[in-house]
């Protein structure tokens, strides 16, 4: 039958899963001031708070330090995008992203990195994850200073909310 009643939609509802959708990030999510890490830590710190909000399994994070491996997720001016391997995509509950910012650079295959930002997308949703951080980062005073951000004005600045 096409069309379903009442009680059928009800009893579909009670058994359904209920997931709760969540913001792309959430202040918890954003860590400032982070003391001097190698890439590898700061990878998997950043995996670690994308899998305590949920939005990613705990192997996700061993797959953004696969991805390292194969290329390298530095995007200059002292930021780096650490994101997982296509084969962990079915690692990702809902897409979200996590934020540290470091009083001095980090060493990220030669570059100096003072901002990581761990992103973690369902299917292609990660694109726009990594244009609306593009987007951001047009801003030049931004782009200068977003690792002496509080996480306040880090919130706003990639959320445009308050």
């Amino acid at each position: 039958m096409f069309f379903k009643s009442k009680k059928e939609k009800a009893q579909k509802a009670e058994t359904a899963p209920v997931i709760e959708k969540k913001e792309l990030l959430y202040r918890e999510n954003i860590r400032t001031g982070c003391a001097p890490a190698t890439k590898q830590e700061a990878i998997m710190a950043a995996g670690k708070m994308l899998v305590e909000t949920g939005y990613v399994e705990p192997e996700y994070a061993e797959a953004m330090l696969e991805r390292e491996k194969t290329c390298s997720t530095f995007m200059g001016n002292g930021l780096a995008l650490p994101h997982g391997v296509e084969a962990a995509k079915k690692r990702v509950l809902q897409s979200g992203i996590s934020v540290q910012t470091f009083k001095e650079p980090i060493d990220w295959d030669g570059n100096p990195v003072r901002i990581v930002i761990g992103i973690a997308g369902v299917g292609d949703a990660h694109l726009d994850i990594l244009a609306q951080i593009a987007e951001a980062m047009l801003d030049e005073e931004v782009s200068a200073n977003i690792a002496d951000y509080d996480a306040d004005k880090i919130y706003k600045v990639l959320t445009g909310k308050e």
